[in-house]
């Protein structure tokens, strides 16, 4: 009887406790806010979500004992909480998420200490365009801009989110805007990340990017209607990790100046009007991994690249290039060289016997060109490659039995030599692959839970007492 008391009595002490931190939450003593702080937030969200939605009820302690979710609070010098991260979109379970009739409240702008606003899947049903107006306000806060997977998001890029010059990631992907991108975002000094995918944008790449955004290391405006050259200022974005302005209306020749970017380990530029073949500078981007051009008629020999000096590169995409030329030897060796494409081209000469003997391998395609002559390799290449091989499409390319290949098995849509006393034999014809082993993009969004120092440690503390109690009563039994 008497430990069972004394067991109560802990249950009744550990009850009394969590409701003491309850209450001193709910007092608001705990996360204060300035008023005009939290009615802004209120009416931001609201702008979102809806009018009829009722904030001040649900969450009467915004920053404290009854968080948002997707809102994130910090506590500053002067004793108080201010906003300091919005996420909208269905992100989690319990995201908050957009009505039919979303908007921008002007109220975002009052959240002077915002650093990171991103709104996802919530402009659908009908047309909302970016405020074009009081981006100041947030300049000297706001570090994260993501305004992703909006159909109904449309309009031109404001030239006032120039302003915000401590931005350090742009993310506008997957929307439905349109026109030029403005000069203006060359005074994003700050900036690591541009992503401007998927969109329905024109015109011409500003040179104020290439000029003054040293700090860039990400960017990514592939899928839209960009036309005209790429300007020679590119070359200054000298910390740059990845080019991707693939899948647009580019012209022009590469510029050399790209040689200059000895950091980037992606490029690619497929699918667009590029001419000029490729310029021997270019060679100087020694840190590459993936380059894609395929898809522009490019032109030029193939051979007379220096591609001895891309000892990094893991994915290398030539086709339909209008390339000419035989393979170069330098490209066989490539150590790391995972995926090889020159189909569709005009290539020339014998295939060397020296692609299989490239340790990392496991993608190449040759058909479509000229080549001419025996196929060399073993029937385990053969093997190893499986769909990941194709020659077909070269009228004077044969196949022989023999150094290794034994049971007669070649590759598909090409005959055997002539001197075999079984004469020719076609194999199935097989697609091209090179479509569902295209170059894999840098735009991930990570979602990430955001939590205010205040809520850990309540959590630690209640955690805490909890494990006391239990040990105390372990310790009766």
């Amino acid at each position: 009887m008497m430990k069972r008391a004394i067991a109560l009595q802990a249950i009744i002490l550990l009850l009394q406790l969590i409701c003491f931190e309850v209450q001193s939450q709910s007092d608001g003593s705990t996360a204060p806010m300035e008023e005009k702080e939290k009615e802004a937030l209120y009416s931001t969200i609201q702008g979102f979500v809806g009018k009829w939605w009722n904030v001040s009820g649900l969450y009467p302690d915004p920053c404290g004992w009854t968080p948002i979710q997707g809102v994130s609070c910090d506590l500053f010098d002067n004793g108080m909480w201010y906003v300091t991260t919005i996420i909208i979109g269905p992100i989690f379970d319990n995201s908050l998420k957009c009505s039919k009739q979303a908007e921008f409240s002007p109220y975002l702008f009052e959240l002077r200490n915002l650093r990171s606003l991103s709104i996802i899947d919530c402009f659908s049903s009908q047309p909302v365009t970016i405020p074009f107006h009081s981006w100041n306000k947030l300049s000297s806060t706001l570090e994260t801009m993501e305004f992703r997977s909006n159909k109904g998001l449309t309009g031109e890029i404001p030239p006032a989110l120039g302003q915000l010059v401590n931005l350090k990631s742009l993310v506008l992907g997957e929307n439905s805007l349109s026109g030029e991108l403005p000069w203006e975002l060359g005074n994003l000094v700050s900036l690591k990340r541009l992503t401007l995918s998927a969109n329905q944008l024109s015109g011409q790449v500003p040179s104020s990017i290439g000029a003054k955004l040293a700090e860039l290391l990400i960017m990514d405006i592939s899928s839209n209607s960009l036309c005209g050259p790429l300007h020679s200022s590119l070359g200054g974005l000298t910390s740059l990790l990845k080019l991707d302005l693939s899948n647009n209306l580019l012209s022009g020749s590469l510029p050399p100046e790209l040689w200059k970017l000895k950091n980037l380990t992606l490029l690619d530029l497929r699918n667009n009007n590029l001419t000029g073949g490729l310029d021997p500078s270019l060679a100087g981007m020694v840190s590459l991994e993936d380059m894609v051009l395929s898809k522009n008629p490019l032109g030029g020999s193939i051979k007379e690249f220096g591609w001895s000096s891309f000892k990094n590169l893991t994915h290398l995409d030539l086709s339909n290039m209008g390339l000419v030329g035989e393979i170069p030897d330098s490209i066989t060796e490539l150590k790391k060289l995972r995926f090889l494409a020159l189909d569709n081209n005009q290539l020339t000469g014998f295939v060397t016997t020296k692609l299989a003997a490239m340790p990392s391998l496991t993608a190449l395609y040759l058909n479509g060109n000229n080549f001419t002559g025996e196929l060399g390799f073993p029937e385990e290449f053969y093997r190893r490659m499986g769909r990941r091989f194709a020659s077909w499409k070269n009228p004077n390319l044969c196949y022989k039995i023999g150094a290794g290949n034994t049971t007669g098995q070649g590759p598909a849509g090409v005959d055997r030599c002539i001197n075999e006393e079984e004469g020719a034999v076609y194999g199935l014809d097989l697609e091209n692959n090179l479509g569902s082993e295209g170059t894999t993009q840098g735009s991930e969004y990570i979602g990430s839970f955001v939590f205010s120092a205040h809520s850990i440690t309540r959590f630690l503390w209640l955690t805490f007492l909890e494990v006391v109690v239990i040990h105390f009563l372990l310790s009766l039994m």
